[in-house]
């Protein structure tokens, strides 16, 4: 079994790829847990032995651990619980690790490795020219040209932190529930607050989104992933799909490009031993 795990600030998702001779098969199933800065490696280690013991699966069932992280001072934690509790040293996204994705951009070890993972996934699935969307704690706009190489993109305050930051500072506002509003003109506070995040942040989306593609082409696929993909997605004039598992599927496909340069070098090896 290799586990995957997407490690954000707010949320981390763990999933679960059966291994078919070494390479990871279809998705199995997924996890969603709070990111604990302050979580210990064995907390970690507990709490996915528990949910990995619920779907029936032994800690020893685990032979690979891919890990996106955008979280540098968790990744010791997380190092130390792969090892601790499921004896592998786990996969990180990083400088080094073979991906597939040339990043063209002023500084490649900036690009988070959540950003690698979806651009991997997209391009697999969808082709090129493409831009990810992903509605996270952030709003990244990630771009693919038609060869399949990382341009760059935009990053934007993601749509949780944009509320939090008007209640924070306007103390007779409430707090509202983030949903698509009835109607665009309010006749009270909470209907005027969902009507300006809601389309105030499609607003920022499509706006965005425009001005790539006409960089771009017109040919350009908007594919969107995060947790208020769907909420936003159906909204906007150019997101044409939602995958809710595209960074897992990425991560799925690195962990696979790896296992095959491994066993491309110990083939070259033995060849010259010979």
């Amino acid at each position: 079994m290799l586990l995957a795990l997407n490690v954000n600030n707010t949320n981390t998702v763990i999933a679960l790829f059966p291994m078919q001779e070494g390479v990871p098969g279809e998705l199995r199933i997924t996890w969603r847990i709070s990111t604990r800065h302050a979580q210990t490696a064995d907390e970690y280690g507990i709490v996915i032995r528990n949910l990995l013991q619920g779907e029936g699966v032994a800690s020893d069932e685990i032979t690979g651990i891919i890990i996106a992280s955008v979280v540098p001072p968790m990744d010791w934690i997380l190092r130390t619980f792969c090892e601790r509790y499921f004896h592998q040293k786990p996969v990180f996204i990083e400088p080094g690790v073979k991906t597939g994705l040339p990043i063209l951009t002023d500084n490649p070890s900036e690009v988070g490795a959540d950003r690698v993972a979806n651009c991997v996934g997209a391009y697999e699935q969808y082709g090129g020219p493409c831009i990810v969307v992903d509605f996270g704690t952030a709003t990244n706009f990630d771009v693919v040209s038609r060869k399949g190489e990382f341009l760059g993109g935009a990053i934007a305050p993601g749509l949780m932190i944009s509320a939090e930051a008007l209640f924070a500072r306007a103390a007779r506002l409430p707090r509202v529930e983030i949903k698509r509003p009835p109607k665009v003109i309010g006749t009270n506070t909470v209907d005027n607050l969902q009507i300006g995040l809601f389309y105030g942040h499609i607003g920022l989306v499509d706006s965005i989104l425009e001005k790539m593609i006409a960089e771009l082409g017109p040919e350009t696929t908007c594919v969107a992933t995060g947790g208020l993909a769907h909420l936003i997605a159906g909204e906007s004039k150019y997101i044409k799909h939602v995958n809710d598992t595209l960074t897992l599927e990425g991560l799925r496909i690195i962990y696979a490009r790896n296992v095959a340069a491994k066993q491309s070098a110990k083939g070259r090896k033995s060849r010259i031993r010979d």
